[in-house]
């Protein structure tokens, strides 16, 4: 089977880069017989999440470390296609109040975008890379549990699929400044943040120890931590057990202030987050019932690396994901080809004057499958409710912005464009966006009927943010219907910032 165009080829580089809220990796790889070879691995800790307040705003001196980490990284990759690089934002960011205020900065240092995921997508991208670099047996469930600096994601998994993901608001450096603010550790301030952390384990523990698992697996640096620390006190060869973390938790409390804090194996970079680490996972052994837990070194950024090979081609996640609403949603299949077909076929007259890339051609596809998911809910305004489904699920393989696009597409496709209707996204999608809302426009109009028929020799032609549509003046005359439509949309373009002119000849 033949790659697609944009698909990385054999000796190609990738990069992946995770944007975490205690450390921003970078791994970059080399494709070598359909596999993945690192060939460079950085990393720094910068504490995102260290500089959050409560009202979702991030210290300067903070966000000025993480741009001065970025623009290192982005000298690292800057000879590498942007096709082969992708960049990730996780808990840290999806916490701020106002996201671009760092993401434009940011993406400037890095010189590439990045997409701000989801916890469940994070999840997701978690569980496959640590399926890659520790392959499961057929038909073996596994248990992979993640502690970041603001967020911890549990998965259950088969082979290389997800099977339940969740994303619990409790992360390693969020647990140690919210139940020891002022750095004093006792057993009496830890058994009340057991209690509160349990519960948040408690909301899906009952489901996860249905489903069951062979074994469980941690991933991250702050599992890491722990289980090298397990192996110092000779607890165990590397494992995390349960019967080791109460031992790691005494330890702890003897110190009595995180800045004492003195356990082997314990590096300084990580004494000062290490408290809320052993509590939230002591209370995940606790409410799943663990009795040991194994260490891997992979994590989100090599789950990343992987998606990549798939993204843009027949493996790519987000198929799957849009057949799978589709589905759900009872989509017409028939109508969903036919806007997509002529949707693609104006895309593809107008992609050299727009500047419109291979990405906004699959989105503009998807969008077109997707643009009456909202009949499910009621025909009267279904473009807004379909709009509010993409923009509020969980839709694997898609980043925050990516569910915006598709949205902002499907809210503007029928009636009026409101101002708001592309508030949420980049700065830099924002033209393809309103571009391809407008052939989406005209796909839906031209399908009005729900048949195949289409005016003979149709053509699109963009003049900077003018729009000419050219139709056979006889074919027209016959469907007075989609004359009047067409008509009117020559007023209501605007509000997209395209101007349409109808020629008829």
């Amino acid at each position: 089977m033949s790659l697609p165009p944009d698909a990385p080829h054999d000796g190609d580089l990738l990069a992946a880069i995770d944007l975490g809220s205690n450390s921003f990796h970078m791994v970059v790889a080399q494709r070598v017989l359909g596999q993945l070879r690192v060939v460079d691995r950085l990393r720094e800790t910068v504490r995102l999440a260290e500089g959050l307040d409560r009202n979702g705003r991030l210290a300067p001196e903070v966000q000025a470390r993480a741009i001065d980490c970025l623009a290192r990284f982005g000298q690292r990759i800057a000879e590498l296609p942007p096709r082969h690089i992708r960049a990730v934002a996780t808990h840290a960011v999806r916490q701020l109040r106002s996201p671009e205020t760092f993401l434009i900065p940011a993406e400037r240092a890095l010189g590439h975008a990045i997409d701000v995921i989801s916890g469940r997508e994070e999840a997701r991208l978690i569980y496959l890379g640590v399926a890659h670099e520790q392959p499961p047996r057929r038909g073996q469930k596994r248990l992979v549990i993640d502690i970041g600096g603001g967020s911890t994601e549990c998965i259950i998994g088969s082979g290389m699929q997800p099977l339940e993901r969740e994303s619990l608001q409790v992360g390693c450096i969020a647990s140690t400044r919210r139940f020891f603010p002022d750095g004093r550790l006792s057993a009496r301030r830890w058994q009340a943040a057991q209690t509160e952390i349990a519960a948040e384990f408690q909301q899906f523990a009952a489901t996860y120890r249905n489903l069951g698992w062979s074994e469980a697996i941690g991933s991250s640096g702050t599992n890491k931590a722990i289980g090298e620390i397990c192996a110092k006190l000779r607890l165990s060869k590397g494992a995390v057990t349960a019967a080791a973390l109460p031992v790691v938790r005494e330890r702890l409390l003897a110190c009595g202030h995180i800045d004492a804090i003195d356990l082997p194996g314990l590096s300084d970079d990580r004494r000062p987050i290490i408290a809320g680490g052993v509590l939230i996972l002591e209370a995940a052994f606790n409410a799943l019932g663990l009795q040991r837990m194994q260490v891997s070194a992979a994590a989100l950024r090599e789950g990343v690396l992987h998606d990549l090979l798939g993204r843009g081609g027949e493996d790519d996640p987000r198929l799957s994901s849009v057949a799978a609403l589709m589905q759900r949603y009872g989509a017409d299949l028939a109508q969903a080809r036919r806007v997509e077909a002529t949707a693609l076929r104006l895309f593809d007259q107008v992609a050299s004057e727009w500047q419109l890339d291979a990405d906004a051609r699959r989105l503009l596809a998807w969008a077109a499958r997707l643009h009456e998911l909202g009949l499910a809910i009621a025909h009267s305004g279904y473009h807004r409710h379909g709009a509010y489904l993409l923009q509020n699920s969980d839709i694997a393989g898609f980043s925050q912005q990516g569910q915006n696009y598709l949205a902002a597409l499907v809210r503007c496709h029928r009636r009026s464009v409101p101002r708001t209707a592309f508030e949420m996204i980049p700065d830099r999608l924002l033209a393809h966006a309103r571009h391809s809302a407008a052939l989406l426009r005209l796909a839906a109009l031209l399908h009005r009927a729900r048949g195949d028929a289409m005016p003979p020799g149709l053509q699109l032609r963009a003049d900077g943010e003018t729009l000419t549509l050219r139709v056979d003046a006889s074919w027209l005359q016959s469907h007075p219907l989609l004359r009047a439509d067409l008509d009117t949309e020559c007023e209501d373009m605007p509000g997209l910032g395209v101007h349409l002119n109808l020629l008829v000849d």
